[in-house]
């Protein structure tokens, strides 16, 4: 399985609302509970009207389409990175997953899912 390096830093945010999220940027990832508003996008996009931040993340893709019927394949990523204490922050879309780990720890997941057999593109 291919994994594929998403260039530029990421922040993790909580909104008052969406009224100032550029969706039309390349990564914007929203979600809405009756507790919260969040998003995630690129640090260089994060909206004034943020309340809360984590900024310092950096993200990878599962390359392809996943079929609905394939299981296990993001539980799999995130215990050979759990194993070896590496924390991420998950987003499924219709077609993929993403997985950001702090920038910090970037690197050191690369290499722990290459060691684990996955190949890493640039």
């Amino acid at each position: 399985m291919n994994i594929k390096k998403i260039p530029g830093t990421f922040s993790i945010c909580k909104v008052s609302d969406y009224s100032q999220v550029n969706r039309d940027t390349a990564f914007c990832f929203t979600g809405q509970t009756d507790e919260e508003k969040s998003l995630v996008c690129l640090t260089e996009h994060v909206p004034e009207n943020t309340t809360e931040r984590e900024d310092g993340w950096k993200a990878f893709r599962i390359q392809g389409m996943l079929d609905f019927s394939l299981i296990g394949i993001l539980a799999k990523i995130t215990s050979l990175l759990a194993e070896n204490h590496i924390g991420i922050f998950a987003i499924s879309t219709y077609h993929t997953d993403y997985i950001l780990t702090r920038q910090e720890h970037y690197e050191r997941a690369l290499q722990v899912l290459e060691a684990a057999g996955y190949f890493v593109e640039a």
